[in-house]
């Protein structure tokens, strides 16, 4: 196989060498999430030479996410985050094959999707996906890279590595509740540190070196510099077969409706249809409407008994994440009528001033 010379400072380590630069070229890694914890991965695994790496994610660029999501520019704004991601890791290493999957990562096409590939790896910044995820790897026993920031703190572990412990070991509480960074705010250089522990777990897992964080949690805070790790043991596995995730996340999914953007203009001056922004006071595009209410999801634990349960409630974030997980919590409350609104914010004030309904 022919070795560019691009890789000559990370060859001549004794520890990987030819066969070792042979072992990324020919590997695989798929990373669910472009945010911050993937937007500093990407670049540190393409420049190292991995052979072929994929990305999920339906997000489009804000320009909140500049902060912290370094592989984007102000040009990209609006544009889709793996679209942008492959252009850029393309100009970086021509060497690395790039795939680009738009897509929400699904009960429908997790276990294709991981399937296809050697090691995994978590960048998202919501619990309900984290739970997916690792019970995919399980049913196709492949490793999982986890990271997590929280404010200045962050969490790094290598889940079902060698039939080791999960995520469930670690966090058995399906129901539990974490704020993202949106709702607790993040500091840049945090998912910095934190996405490159996160490559370096990955480099060690395909080159067999190093000891992997495995049957351990990493926990780094930024502020003081201390970096602890925890052990944990592992426990009976939750779900092990095909036929048992598909049956769990059926059920979670079946009760999560959806609407088209097409049939939104029938709902918006309905009595019997409120429309709930769960996004923070001060997200961008404003909406406001007479049968539209603002809770953030932070707070909507605290605040969802004034909500009329008799209503149908449409939901609605900026990408479609964080209403989903707003209407699950909702439905766990016996809210019968809820509605995602998969589309976001902005698709919504579009169709508000094409129809010319008053919005701010």
């Amino acid at each position: 196989m022919k070795m560019s010379s691009r890789y000559n400072r990370q060859v001549i380590l004794p520890q990987i060498g030819t066969t070792g630069q042979e072992k990324l070229q020919n590997a695989k890694v798929l990373l669910i999430g472009a945010g911050g914890l993937g937007a500093t991965i990407l670049p540190y695994l393409t420049a190292a030479g991995i052979g072929k790496i994929g990305i999920v994610d339906v997000d489009k660029i804000e320009i909140t996410n500049l902060q912290r999501q370094v592989i984007y520019t102000t040009d990209g704004i609006g544009k889709s985050k793996v679209q942008e991601a492959k252009k850029s890791m393309n100009a970086l290493n021509s060497d690395c094959e790039i795939i680009a999957y738009e897509m929400l990562f699904s009960a429908e096409n997790a276990l294709e999707l991981v399937e296809k590939y050697d090691v995994i790896i978590d960048g998202t910044d919501n619990i309900a996906t984290k739970y997916l995820i690792n019970d995919a790897c399980v049913v196709k026993n492949k490793p999982l890279v986890y990271g997590s920031v929280y404010r200045f703190e962050g969490q790094v572990a290598v889940f079902n590595y060698q039939n080791g412990p999960t995520y469930r070991c670690l966090y058995p509480n399906e129901n539990r509740n974490s704020m993202n960074c949106v709702e607790a705010g993040v500091l840049g250089v945090s998912v910095g540190i934190i996405g490159m522990l996160q490559a370096n777990e990955v480099l060690k897992i395909l080159l067999g070196i190093g000891e992997v964080i495995t049957g351990s949690v990493l926990i780094y805070n930024c502020l003081s510099n201390l970096q602890e790790k925890f052990s944990f043991a592992k426990k009976e596995v939750y779900i092990q077969s095909e036929a048992e995730f598909r049956n769990h996340f059926k059920t979670t999914e079946d009760n999560s409706r959806t609407i088209e953007i097409t049939t939104i203009m029938s709902k918006i001056s309905s009595k019997n249809v409120l429309f709930l922004d769960v996004r923070n006071s001060d997200e961008l595009p404003l909406v406001e409407f007479e049968n539209c209410i603002q809770i953030p999801l932070s707070e909507l634990e605290e605040k969802h008994s004034i909500l009329d349960k008799s209503k149908e409630i449409i939901v609605f974030c900026q990408s479609g994440i964080r209403s989903k997980m707003a209407a699950e919590m909702l439905q766990k409350r016996n809210f019968k009528n809820i509605i995602n609104c998969e589309f976001g914010a902005q698709a919504l004030v579009t169709l508000l001033k094409e129809n010319k309904v008053s919005s701010h």
